[in-house]
């Protein structure tokens, strides 16, 4: 009893590092898809609105059912729960690896959205229970992992995947197989802290009624604008950044994606960088600060070279993603006794915003230009300037 007490109330780092790791492999995994479409794109003809619709399908699949996932496991938590999902996850990759046409790449992007919608709410509320009251930090590392995972799958889909084609796929399952693995470890550590969760859900109830419910609303609604605004852009970005290089300044396909690597890596940077300062200075001024400074670089990225271009880029993904581990924590203390559900919704908000951004922009690539939807996207992060509106969300402490 002693031990779970003391994992309750210090920051399980072990913990964090652990669940952080997991979201790299699962997030690694994810990212194959968007890094397939030069590729699926040459071998099937598929158009630009059929490569969004690839995207549609995963992401919505994984968004409609996070916060449903979320809401159970606040009320029954299921320690293994998180194992299991990832074997939908392992499922699907193999599918995708020997998926001969459009059908079959739907059916096995739709499995790993399975996978991804179970792993993501119960994942972020370990982070939350391994945090020992640093949230925004204890977020970032399990975001960080996420974000790191997204930058090295196009990293190594460029290494593997391109110069031996859609089968080499199948070689990620290995870091599926490890992410399993580690999740069961993970699942017996969740069992052992179950019941220092139920001790504390009255103090979360009553913490949960600090702003009146008018004042939460607002606030839940400016934040869902706040994972529009970025998540619109970056699906513009991790969908399309490639084609837009290729096309515009002649790179090869192994180049394109070095340099969505690049913006990856800025963005899993700058993810890390906004849990440390949204603990230090107040989660609000950290979504003002990302949400609008990364305006300038966006705005710029259109009408430059390809080395200030791929510049913009990462400084663009660097001080954006500071945004979302602010965002999450700053949504679960407006609802503390609900933490599964709330990030389930935010979750599920960035992949399903991100599918229908992606499937938007192929939409209008197809009736204008690849050129075009860049200088379109890039004035989305200016919807910042609603975050000027957000309240506090406990007096006498960083919001």
């Amino acid at each position: 009893m002693n031990g779970r007490q003391r994992s309750a109330e210090g920051t399980a780092y072990a913990i964090l590092f652990t669940i952080g790791t997991c979201h790299l492999l699962n997030d690694m995994i994810q990212s194959v898809i968007p890094a397939l479409y030069p590729l699926l794109k040459d071998k099937y003809g598929f158009t630009f609105a059929q490569i969004g619709i690839i995207t549609l399908v995963f992401q919505t699949i994984s968004s409609v059912l996070q916060p449903f996932v979320g809401q159970y496991a606040d009320r029954h938590p299921q320690p293994y729960s998180l194992a299991a999902g990832m074997c939908f996850t392992l499922l699907g990759l193999v599918a995708l690896a020997f998926a001969p046409g459009f059908a079959p790449i739907l059916l096995s992007v739709a499995l790993i959205g399975c996978g991804s919608s179970v792993f993501h709410p119960e994942a972020s509320r370990v982070a939350q229970m391994a945090s020992g009251g640093r949230k925004s930090l204890a977020q970032s590392i399990f975001q960080v992992g996420g974000n790191g995972g997204s930058a090295v799958g196009p990293l190594l889909t460029a290494l593997i995947v391109i110069p031996f084609g859609q089968h080499a796929v199948g070689w990620f399952a290995l870091a599926a197989l490890v992410a399993v693995a580690l999740l069961v470890r993970i699942g017996r550590w969740y069992a052992g802290m179950i019941a220092a969760i139920r001790s504390r859900r009255a103090q979360r109830a009553a913490a949960a009624g600090t702003l009146p419910k008018a004042k939460v609303r607002a606030a839940m609604g400016i934040l869902v604008l706040m994972i529009f605004s970025k998540y619109f852009f970056n699906a513009c970005m991790t969908s399309y950044f490639t084609f837009y290089l290729i096309d515009k300044f002649g790179v090869s396909v192994q180049q394109s994606q070095y340099c969505l690597f690049a913006y990856l890596a800025a963005f899993a940077a700058g993810t890390l960088l906004g849990g440390f300062m949204g603990d230090r200075y107040g989660r609000k001024y950290v979504i003002l600060f990302s949400i609008l400074g990364s305006a300038p670089f966006t705005l710029a990225m259109p009408y430059t070279g390809l080395g200030w271009t791929i510049f913009m880029a990462v400084m663009s993904g660097l001080v954006i993603a500071s945004a979302f581990s602010a965002i999450v924590v700053y949504a679960t203390d407006l609802m503390p006794d609900k933490v599964g559900m709330v990030a389930g919704i935010f979750f599920g908000l960035m992949f399903g915003l991100g599918g229908i951004g992606s499937a938007f922009f192929g939409w209008l690539a197809d009736a204008t230009s690849i050129d075009y939807i860049f200088k379109v996207s890039t004035w989305l992060p200016l919807m910042g300037v609603i975050a000027f509106f957000l309240p506090d969300v406990r007096p006498g402490r960083a919001a």
